[in-house]
């Protein structure tokens, strides 16, 4: 006879989560987003050698938000940026110039901005 309680009880848990289960909770109202899209490109020297660990900047020309990335062993960064239009930038070490750089990029809902690709190179030296 002590298994028809225990049996109760496990109908009676069962009844309350099923019944909790059906219930659809609060409704909440979706925050809006600020869903973008993807900057994304390649950092490489002269003759196409890959530059890893340069910081790149994405910066909105609106608002002045930034974002940043650090190219990998490839010379490749990705930025995952809000909607905007945003100047991209890599940062230079002494003696260093570039001889391509990408123009400012517009992202927009679901965007892969792909070929926002640097060529670096080092300054000839001035002679006196």
């Amino acid at each position: 006879m002590t298994r028809l309680p225990y049996a109760i009880f496990i109908f009676s848990v069962c009844g309350v989560l099923a019944s909790a289960a059906c219930h659809p909770g609060p409704v909440l109202p979706v925050a809006k987003s600020n869903v973008g899209g993807t900057i994304a490109g390649i950092v490489s020297s002269v003759g196409k050698a890959p530059e890893p660990g340069r910081k790149v900047t994405a910066t909105n020309v609106a608002t002045g938000e930034r974002f940043e990335a650090i190219t990998g062993v490839n010379g490749g960064y990705t930025i995952k940026v809000p909607e905007g239009t945003y100047k991209v930038e890599v940062e230079l070490r002494t003696g260093e110039v570039l001889t391509q750089q990408p123009g400012e990029t517009r992202v927009q809902k679901s965007d892969l901005d792909p070929q926002r690709n640097f060529t670096i190179t080092t300054k000839a030296p001035a002679f006196s």
